[in-house]
């Protein structure tokens, strides 16, 4: 793709709606996007030129240059360059598959059908043919093509709700509203083709939540905010029709600037492969230095007395300068020791393990049809060593759905269940529920089980009417009702709707509103209040109250919020119902539930207004508005008077807590983020079982600098110095990704051993092109198939024992020792490969009376025991057998004999005589008795030491995957696994806090009337789940697991 032009950097953007030609003298982008790396005339120099930045692949090139210098090769070109080719090939095809799929992807984005306004009629057109400037028209459902500036809608004043899931994870519905001017366009496609407004604005950036422009019309100037904006990515929902302005487009729309470039990640199996790989590369160099040293002796003191049979001339080939090129002739031929194929292995493996994850039936949701989903294959056994998890607290812990409970009003708690005796109980199965059939509007989801609230309801009892009241009239939802004429509400936080719902079912339903009112039935009768005033909720306040006069003329500030912000205004009188409230909350907080605090005050008509007008002068200040504003609000919200408390339920999501259990069990520290007070963090923290009562020192970080924190947590290591805390070993399906790296890596080390010289100038022991096919058809799809395939453990004994999780964690199955182990065995078994065969060949004579210590014979029988060496090990290393396993390990030694004769076969011999010089050997050496007596005594005596070793450290110390092991083994002969019964759980005795959940900025929305809708679809409701008890499931699992190991431990008699 090629530019005629630079574009210069944006210092701001103009864009003048329905004018192409105005708007393409600035060279916008259009709105195609391009996620895709390569082209087809891109691909091949590019994906050469990031893989040649490899060092692995750069050292064989390098080798490959090499072994084209007769002088110094050893070795034919193509026993590097046919696994240098399969590396690059494969990768090659990898990178193109991703990057096929991203074409893919980008193109059914990009020729999506909107409806853009051109030539004063709408027309159907792609995606990536839609220009800045361009008025399009969404409906309902559909997602936004670009960034758009919000004209008008089919709800009043030019409102309309979207979903901005796909760019913030947040599900509630916001708002936005067009400026008024805009708004009375309507679908009107005459006005809006004639619509030629000029929009300044900021610069293309990625800051979702700002925006700062000015739209200049008929001679006026409005400013623009974020509320004006629908963003790229965002679904318009609830609203027939809008009408939108393409500022930003393709690149520049803030969903694209925030995707950013892809970084490159690397595990630190990565960095430790690549550390172990430097060192082969300083241990080849330094063995080829020596070798090199030992040459230039060697020719210095015997080799000038073969010049004369070599004919050579005097002084054409010295000493030092042999030396030199024996150097570089090692490097060729000892180059199989680096493991070029190690990372084309290790690349497969991790594929391989991302459909697992993808096709894991384990990991499916089928309340969404969701499956997993690996998005990258360079990070899966990371998975197997995790010491840290995350976690956002609402919405991922808990199922966001909120469920009234409790209330505490004027002293009284109502919610509580109680048995015959009077004694508070939790059989909620065993007493009737509230009946709402009375209440044609009630919610038939909402149970409760306390009738004393019914009954005060009808009593009249003033203080429960006013708690209700404040619930009907107090918040920021929106109502409508669906052709059914059931009343829907809309909601911007769950908080809400439950507490509306929960006013609705007893008897004080909120029906509408508008900039100025508020309606509500109050037990059959339809009351309106009059909206005064609007005191919004943010962050710092952590409450919201409204102000309104009822029908008698009285002026009333309803209030709620977080019990520790509301109780500090509070009248003096309120002292005793202040106590008694403060129990109250804490007896629903130790329930886990979330609590707001509700309270009142009677206004004064004269105050009020004066108050009123302060308020409006500030609004229009310009200096410290919201400083001023702020303080008006602490002003008027002061000597409140308490009337109760909420009590709901965000019950944490199934498994939450034995998930929780889990991962601690498994030596996984968990950090739950949340913007609630610490009370509420502590409880949930002990709802989810991160936190127990058999804790006894947890302390709590309340610093506010860097320097605060630090001195706390100096404190708290003080505290627990000392003390002993044990950990369990920890493993999971996922740990398997690690030994399988560790197997690779043998057989590399081994392949790299075996590659040992017998002069040292021009011969090798095995065959060219057994050492080209070695690692790439003889002896990698058995390290393959174990590395995917293969697990120590079955998973539901992984899931019951998390203490198999730790020796991922602690990189106990792949270490610099563990290497060094490895080439400790590699060197051995080269030495056994080598001087077995070559003692038994030393002066002996074959069945038929010839000598058969001839090289190519030696060399087929070092490569024959090799092949079959390493078969066995992988054989002895697999845990788990499949056909495939059985299929790749026995069948690599059936391929490499198929292609021995093939290579050693006349017919071959006669079309390449050169390439293929050992003709007839195979056949004739082994079909000796005495050649397969010789590689049985070589597998034995290589193998034989390995079996040893590991019978012995199984049996004196054994590992916790041992004994598993052991114990499955045991389980198959004597009866079948048991199921689990399913368990229940309890609640937690904890305190919890509240902090209002809720977003600032909808109150001003609701007085200036521009959210006021007619009809709307009715939202899906979400389903309740049930939630399992967790105290007996912890207790079973800690008990189940520990019997296990203790009866590993007693039973060491077990007849496997």
């Amino acid at each position: 793709m090629f530019c005629s032009k630079k574009k210069s950097l944006e210092v701001e953007r103009i864009v003048k709606a329905n004018d192409r030609e105005y708007n393409e003298k600035y060279q916008y982008t259009d709105n195609r996007i391009h996620t895709c790396k390569y082209n087809i005339l891109t691909f091949l120099p590019i994906n050469l030129f990031e893989q040649f930045q490899r060092v692995a692949n750069v050292y064989f090139l390098f080798l490959l240059i090499l072994q084209l210098i007769p002088e110094i090769s050893s070795l034919t070109w193509f026993t590097t360059i046919v696994p240098l080719v399969l590396v690059v090939t494969m990768t090659a095809v990898k990178d193109a598959t991703d990057d096929y799929f991203r074409h893919k992807s980008d193109n059914q984005v990009n020729n999506r059908q909107s409806e853009v306004l051109i030539d004063s009629k709408l027309q159907n057109e792609k995606w990536m043919n839609v220009k800045v400037g361009d008025i399009i028209k969404l409906e309902n459902n559909q997602f936004v093509a670009a960034d758009l500036l919000l004209l008008s809608s089919s709800e009043p004043h030019g409102l309309c709700y979207i979903e901005t899931a796909e760019l913030d994870g947040e599900t509630n519905l916001k708002v936005r509203h067009a400026l008024s001017v805009t708004s009375e366009l309507g679908a009107d496609i005459s006005r809006l083709a004639k619509f030629d407004g000029i929009v300044v604005c900021e610069a293309p950036n990625n800051k979702l939540d700002k925006f700062t422009g000015v739209l200049s019309w008929k001679g006026s100037k409005h400013s623009l905010n974020n509320e004006k904006i629908i963003l790229r990515g965002c679904v318009l929902r609830n609203t027939s029709w809008c009408f939108g302005m393409v500022i930003f487009a393709g690149p520049d729309t803030k969903l694209m600037q925030n995707s950013g470039k892809t970084k490159f990640k690397r595990t630190s199996i990565d960095r430790l492969m690549n550390t172990l790989v430097l060192w082969i590369f300083g241990f080849l160099i330094c063995l080829g230095i020596i070798l090199a040293i030992g040459n230039s002796i060697w020719e210095n003191q015997v080799g000038d007395q073969f010049r004369t049979f070599l004919f050579w001339n005097e002084g054409e080939k010295n000493s030092v300068f042999s030396g030199f090129l024996t150097f570089w002739s090692y490097i060729i031929i000892l180059n199989t020791v680096v493991p070029i194929s190690l990372y084309v292995s290790v690349e497969v493996i991790r594929l391989g393990h991302s459909y697992f994850i993808n096709w894991d039936r384990k990991m499916y949701y089928s309340g969404k049809a969701t499956p997993a989903q690996a998005r990258t294959t360079t990070l899966n056994e990371e998975l197997g060593q995790i010491e840290y998890v995350f976690s956002d607290k609402t919405g991922t812990l808990t199922e966001n759905i909120m469920t009234f409970k409790k209330c505490s009003i004027n002293g009284r708690i109502y919610g509580e269940v109680h048995d015959v005796l009077g004694q508070k109980t939790d059989m909620t199965k065993k007493k009737e529920a509230v009946g709402f059939s009375v209440n044609p509007q009630a919610d038939r989801t909402l149970q409760f089980f306390d009738h004393h609230l019914m009954e005060s309801i009808k009593m009249g009892d003033p203080k429960v009417h006013e708690f209700l009241r404040v619930l009907a009239l107090c918040h920021t939802v929106m109502s409508e009702e669906n052709s059914a004429g059931e009343l829907i509400y809309q909601v911007q936080s769950p908080d809400e709707g439950a507490l509306v719902t929960a006013a609705k079912n007893l008897g004080f339903i909120f029906k509408s509103r508008t900039p100025e009112t508020i309606t509500i039935e109050e037990l059959g009768t339809l009351v309106t209040y009059q909206l005064l005033a609007f005191l919004d909720f943010n962050n710092f306040r952590k409450r919201m109250s409204v102000i309104v006069r009822n029908p008698e003329g009285q002026i009333k500030l309803y209030s709620k919020g977080a019990d520790t912000i509301l109780f500090e205004r509070l009248h003096p009188s309120n002292e005793d119902l202040l106590t008694l409230t403060s129990d109250h909350l804490s007896e629903f907080a130790g329930e886990g539930l979330r609590t707001l605090a509700i309270a009142y005050r009677d206004l004064d008509d004269k105050y009020f207004k004066e108050w009123h007008k302060m308020l409006e002068d500030a609004n229009a200040a310009v200096d410290e508005r919201d400083e001023r504003i702020a303080g008006l609000y602490e002003e008027i919200e002061r000597d409140l008077m308490l009337l109760g408390a909420t009590a709901v339920e965000d019950k944490l999501q199934e498994g939450v807590i034995e998930t929780v259990t889990s991962l601690s069990l498994a030596n996984i520290k968990i950090w739950v983020l949340t913007g609630d007070k610490q009370e509420t963090a502590i409880n949930i923290g002990y709802a989810c079982n991160m936190l127990t009562d058999d804790m006894h020192d947890v302390f709590i970080i309340a610093g506010n600098t860097a320097v605060e924190v630090r001195e706390e947590l100096r404190k708290a290591k003080e505290n627990l110095f000392g003390q002993n805390r044990s950990f369990s070993n920890g493993h999971v399906v996922f740990e398997k990704k690690q030994p399988l790296e560790l197997d690779s890596v043998v057989e590399e080390t081994v392949t790299g051993d075996y590659a040992l010289i017998i002069n040292g100038h021009s011969l090798t022991v095995y065959d060219q092109w057994f050492i080209t096919l070695f690692n790439i058809v003889y002896t990698s799809l058995p390290v393959l198939a174990m590395g995917i395939f293969d697990q120590d453990v079955n998973d539901q004994n992984s899931m019951d024992c998390p203490q198999l999780y730790k020796p991922g964690q602690l990189n106990l199955l792949f270490n610099k020792h563990k290497f060094f182990i490895c080439v400790a065995h590699g060197i051995y078994t080269s030495l056994v490969l080598f001087f077995i065969p070559y003692g038994a060949f030393y002066n002996v004579a074959g069945e038929d009376g010839q000598h058969i210590a001839d090289y190519q014979s030696f060399a087929v029988t070092m490569a024959t025991s090799l092949v079959i060496v390493v078969s066995v090990q992988i054989a002895l290393d697999t845990s788990y057998w499949t056909i495939i396993n059985h299929v790749f390990v026995w069948g690599s030694i059936a391929t490499y004999f198929s292609i021995l004769f093939t290579m050693h076969s006349n017919g071959l011999f006669g079309i390449f005589p050169r390439q293929f010089p050992f003709v007839g050997n195979a056949r004739h050496s082994l079909t000796q008795k005495c050649i397969w007596l010789v590689i049985l005594l070589t597998t034995v005596a290589s193998v034989m030491p390995v079996v040893a070793f590991r019978f012995l450290k199984v049996d004196l110390f054994p590992t916790l995957s041992d004994q598993i092991r052991q114990w499955q083994k045991a389980q198959k002969k004597a009866r079948p696994l048991r199921r689990r019964k399913p368990q229940t759980r309890r609640s937690s005795s904890r305190r919890s806090g509240y902090a209002f959940a809720h977003q600032e900025g909808y109150g001003e929305l609701i007085t200036s009337g521009k959210n006021m809708r007619a009809k709307n679809p009715p939202p899906t409701s979400g389903l309740e789940k049930t939630l399992y008890n967790s105290t007996s499931w912890i207790e079973n699992l800690c008990k189940k697991t520990t019997d296990t190991v203790s009866s590993f431990s007693q039973d060491k008699t077990v007849k496997l």
